[in-house]
């Protein structure tokens, strides 16, 4: 009797270890890197631009994407929502499934490093957008 409450016992630890010990799950999507960027006059900005991003594997969440960083008097004016599904890219190329509007209003010469992002809520990944303001653009 004691040699099966004392399997009893360890046999239900265990369960609990088990159920509590659940790996974390990878994401299995991710945004292709790639440089984009655009130059713009800094005295009149540039009213309507968007940039773009693809976004490949497979997911079970809604994705939002969006982008950060902008510089000053920039205003970010809306992106793609991705719902549950996948998307693969063909072999050398990228085919775009995400965009993401701003307005660009004059701002000081220089570089500006923003960021085009997407996340599930748990996994987030960006790509880097150069907006350069620059005479002459």
């Amino acid at each position: 009797m004691r040699a099966l409450k004392a399997t009893v016992t360890v046999a239900a630890s265990l369960a609990l270890v088990a159920a509590g010990a659940a790996p974390a799950v990878a994401a299995t999507w991710s945004m292709e890197k790639f440089d984009q960027g655009m130059c713009v006059d800094p005295d009149f900005g540039h009213p309507g631009a968007y940039f773009i991003g693809s976004v490949v594997g497979k997911w079970s969440k809604t994705i939002t994407t969006g982008i950060s960083n902008l510089p000053p008097n920039a205003v970010f004016k809306g992106s793609s929502v991705l719902p549950p599904g996948s998307h693969v890219n063909p072999p050398g190329s990228a085919i775009i499934n995400v965009f993401a509007g701003v307005a660009i209003g004059p701002a000081p010469a220089g570089e500006y490093h923003s960021e085009l992002w997407a996340t599930d809520g748990k996994h987030t990944e960006s790509t880097p957008i150069l907006i350069t303001f620059r005479e002459g653009c």
